[in-house]
């Protein structure tokens, strides 16, 4: 396919291999069996279907005729000298093959003079983890690249000891590293007025999930001598132009769960993602977790700071604003197939997807193809680690029929992902943050994905 894909170049076929249409009938046949008997017999279907002669080399049928030129002929790569390491000082890149993967910029949200967000590539993904450099970005007055030998991390507020660290300081304390993941509280927003955004980067890519390393939060407090009995919220303040302020509950801090890190991925920090210090808060929505962490207050109460008074507030029916919505709820999606992607043939595809709550660990995920009529549970690959994101796999067989693929998460609180009939009967149409209505995405009979949205 060489169509322009768009949200940027190229319309991307689903990286799942597909059955011809002679295979199907044998597919249906053995879907009783395990899984592995399935997809074997899937593919053996698919290969008795070619017409050109073969014959057996060490038990593997190979072409005598017409076969693949670039298993019949040698290619440079398999007879030349390839290139030597890196050189010195240089950094790795992905693949020159890899080009398309990027993550990709929206006009859609609040500006600054330079662009405020950029989206990570769920559907190019694999895994759980989102590579440093792909990693979505939310700023709100730009990112720095801060020099870290004059960063200083100040607490103050009720404690007996105010206290300012160096990054050498911070460094030197005993570390911690867990995978979490973070969602901006934005995330699909643009699905709540019904726009159908085309692909799954621009429906859900304000998410990743990374390895954080840093102190827990709480032993910084304890090292200054904080009123841990009536210190009930903490003031995190950033080093931005904008001054971002957010107020942590001290319950969250003092689980050890909330982290001032300066790690992410076997390295510092990225500069657009806070380097070389920004606060972790597993579970909460982004904004909380504020970068270029410059200092934190104790407090006995909630601090009401500008963005959290007029911004990532939830507007209610009743024309009501409700604050502190922090917790980012049970929530997934389907990335293979979604929008902007293309299957080419009837057959076996792998349906994936990613699943998380900021409540702790998903306990399962369901996927429908007939628009939520009917539902079968995915199997849930590992790890399984709380407040990070869930990589989900289930088999299936397209029909060329049209269908609509959905997923449907639970956590281990029993929490389950709302349509987004019950999400509106509770939230009405005009909000924006805190969207985790279940995605739908329409393959229609030519193969082609889109994003639609059922009532």
């Amino acid at each position: 396919m060489k169509q322009d894909d768009l949200s940027s170049g190229r319309i991307i076929k689903a990286p799942e291999n597909f059955l011809s249409r002679d295979g199907i009938k044998t597919v249906f046949a053995e879907g009783k069996k395990g899984r592995r008997d399935f997809i074997r017999s899937a593919f053996a279907a698919a290969a008795a279907s070619v017409a050109a002669p073969v014959v057996m080399a060490q038990g593997n049928p190979v072409p005598t005729e017409g076969g693949d030129p670039n298993i019949l002929n040698l290619p440079e790569h398999a007879t030349g000298l390839g290139q030597g390491v890196s050189p010195e000082g240089s950094y790795g890149k992905p693949s020159k093959f890899e080009t398309n993967v990027l993550r990709r910029q929206s006009p859609g949200l609040t500006q600054t003079t330079q662009a405020s967000v950029s989206f990570a590539p769920l559907q190019s993904l694999f895994g759980i983890v989102t590579p440093s450099g792909l990693h979505f970005e939310r700023h709100h007055q730009g990112w720095w690249d801060i020099d870290p030998s004059k960063h200083r991390f100040m607490i103050n507020g009720m404690v007996k000891t105010p206290k300012v660290f160096t990054m050498d300081e911070i460094m030197r304390l005993p570390s911690v590293s867990r995978f979490h993941f973070i969602e901006c509280g934005a995330n699909t927003a643009a699905e709540w007025g019904n726009v159908a955004v085309p692909t799954a980067q621009y429906t859900h890519g304000m998410l990743s999930c990374s390895e954080f390393t840093g102190v827990p939060l709480i032993t910084l407090l304890e090292m200054a001598g904080a009123d841990l009995k009536n210190g009930k919220f903490v003031l995190a303040e950033g080093g931005d132009g904008s001054s971002m302020t957010r107020t942590i509950p001290m319950s969250l801090i003092t689980s050890g769960e909330v982290i001032v890190a300066y790690g992410q991925n076997g390295e510092m920090l990225r500069p657009e993602n806070g380097y070389p210090l920004r606060l972790v808060v597993p579970g909460v929505q982004g904004v909380s977790w504020v970068k270029y962490l410059r200092r934190v207050e104790l407090g006995d109460k909630p601090y009401a700071t500008k963005d959290e008074a007029v911004h990532y507030i939830d507007l209610q029916p009743d024309g009501m604003q409700r604050q502190y919505t922090n917790i980012q709820e049970c929530k997934s999606v389907v990335t293979t197939p979604s929008g902007g992607q293309v299957l080419l043939d009837k057959g076996f595809y792998n349906i994936t997807g990613l699943a998380w709550s900021g409540r702790g660990k998903v306990k399962k995920v369901d996927v429908s193809v007939d628009g939520g009529r009917n539902w079968r549970q995915a199997r849930l690959e590992t790890p399984i680690l709380s407040k990070a994101l869930t990589r989900f796999n289930i088999d299936w067989i397209w029909d060329g029929k049209p269908a609509i693929i959905q997923s449907r998460a639970t956590d281990d609180t029993g929490y389950v992902q709302p349509t987004y009939k019950l999400l509106r009967a509770v939230r009405g149409t005009r909000s924006i943050y805190h969207n985790n209505a279940i995605q739908s995405w329409l393959v229609q009979e030519n193969g082609e994905v889109k994003n639609v949205q059922l009532s």
